[in-house]
């Protein structure tokens, strides 16, 4: 019982959107203000969560950049490598942009960069023993974080949400919004 009054306690909570989607109700009754219930939150929500991730990232001195390819070739699994083609992909950034990354994770020694043994022009990024420390401590930061802030959520309610993120990035992942 006390889960259940817990969570209507979360229902009648007001938040900033609240006051937000008041004052534009009061100023114009003529719009359907139902997207900013949810899409201000969303936009709220990931500008906090992109503070969060810097502070965890800031326990490895990293940059979230340099997060984003370390955790890349890192997913890579085993030996935690991948081409600069690849990991434009997964990052989404232009091929300068990555060739500057890669230049100051080598730098750093967090990556190393060799050519292929099959074929000399193709070249492979990967992950060194000091890049995979680095990336799996300030993973470890950033779930312990995240997790902490999913504690008011059940995992259902969890489960959930997930599932009706997914809806709305699905059309956006495969190109049908933009």
């Amino acid at each position: 019982m006390s889960s259940n009054l817990g969570a209507m306690d979360h229902e009648r909570a007001r938040d900033e959107v609240d006051r937000i989607v008041d004052a534009w109700a009061n100023e114009r009754p003529d719009l359907d203000l139902e997207p900013l219930q949810v899409f201000s939150r969303v936009s709220r929500l990931a500008r906090l969560l992109e503070i969060a991730r810097r502070k965890a990232f800031s326990t490895q001195a990293l940059e979230a950049w340099e997060f984003d390819v370390l955790s890349a070739l890192r997913r890579a699994g085993e030996p935690y490598e991948l081409t600069p083609g690849t990991l434009i992909e997964e990052t989404l950034v232009s091929s300068g942009t990555m060739t500057n990354r890669i230049d100051r994770l080598v730098a750093a020694g967090l990556v190393e960069r060799e050519a292929d043994s099959r074929d000399r022009r193709v070249v492979r990024v990967r992950l060194t023993a000091a890049g995979k420390i680095a990336v799996d401590a300030a993973m470890t930061h950033l779930l312990e974080f995240e997790l902490e802030h999913l504690e008011p959520l059940s995992a259902r309610e969890r489960a959930a949400l997930a599932n009706h993120l997914r809806q709305l990035l699905v059309p956006f992942d495969t190109g049908e919004n933009g």
